[in-house]
């Protein structure tokens, strides 16, 4: 499948890639690590990246500008995005072609060109294989700057290799990251300082979730409590894993208010809630995942929903 895409990359003069909504570093690691890669070794080839930009990931990069016309015979990568409804910028349809590179479960096979593995620890990850197996084939370019994107994909998604997806492929493809010019003292800083006010609400978060005796967990951000913060929505997403410091604790979810919708955010230590997910708008990895709910009372479903599984489990 690696060669299947290196060699249609090569067809194409234009190339535009995707990633999923409400970015990670691995969303941005993986479609800019791509874009990186692609221009140092094809410099005659035009390649972007679209999407919503995220200020919290500045520090690895910035979207291009796509205007309309360029989708007009266009390949068109998507990474790190298992459905099409979560593809960041829907006129991805434009395209000549359409490859899919992702490494979540493949619920929604959309594609002319799918490869997707979940045994993979990030779609950066995968990014380095295509990289590798581009160097052997077709001469492909690496540059210091792709080092440190797909190395910060690799790390945003393993949580600093703590995660269970974390392999030994996942750590030889760090330690050759690593080989390369860039800092990466720098780069945990900037992936993990937190202002004060994100510290004050992990301080909330701590006092006020509820654990049941099972071992499930939760807290529930309202807007209010998100403004007296003076935090976004966004911004939350550094303090999903904080519950996991908890002992005895088994899964969890935080749940924040936002305008339209109240998202869901779920992790775990074992217990599967990939499927909790996926009845709730959502879907993901077996161990993280995400959804969206619209009233509290869905939100109270989504807990009861954790109970049950963690007592069968």
């Amino acid at each position: 499948m690696k060669r299947t895409i290196i060699d249609t990359i090569k067809e194409f003069e234009t190339i535009i890639i995707h990633r999923h909504v409400r970015p990670d570093p691995d969303a941005y690691g993986s479609a800019f690590g791509l874009k990186e890669i692609l221009q140092a070794s094809y410099p005659e080839k035009q390649v972007v990246v679209t999407g919503e930009h995220d200020d919290g990931l500045s520090f690895l990069a910035h979207p291009d500008i796509v205007e309309d016309e360029l989708y007009e015979d266009a390949l068109i990568i998507v990474t790190d995005t298992a459905n099409t409804a979560r593809i960041d910028d829907q006129r991805y349809r434009k395209g000549k072609k359409l490859v899919k590179i992702d490494h979540h479960p493949n619920d929604d096979n959309y594609g002319d060109i799918v490869w997707v593995d979940t045994n993979a620890s990030s779609t950066s990850e995968m990014i380095y294989q295509l990289a590798e197996e581009g160097k052997k084939d077709a001469n492909w370019s690496f540059t210091d700057n792709a080092a440190k994107l797909l190395f910060a994909g690799i790390i945003g998604d393993t949580g600093r290799f703590m995660f269970q997806s974390t392999t030994k492929q996942t750590f030889e493809a760090a330690g050759n990251l690593i080989e390369y010019g860039f800092d990466r003292s720098q780069l945990f800083n900037e992936m993990y300082e937190v202002d004060v006010k994100l510290l004050h609400l992990q301080g909330y978060i701590y006092q006020n979730f509820k654990m049941n005796n099972d071992g499930i967990g939760y807290i529930k951000l309202t807007v209010d409590t998100l403004k007296s913060f003076d935090v976004s929505s966004t911004e939350t997403s550094l303090l999903v894993g904080s519950l996991g410091a908890v002992k005895n604790m088994k899964a969890w979810v935080m749940f924040i208010e936002e305008r339209d919708q109240i998202r869901v955010r779920l992790r775990s230590k074992g217990l599967i809630i990939n499927e909790i997910a996926k009845k709730y708008n959502g879907g993901g990895h077996p161990l993280a995942s995400g959804a969206s709910v619209y009233t509290w009372d869905e939100a109270d479903h989504v807990i009861r929903d954790l109970e049950e599984a963690a007592k069968r489990h």
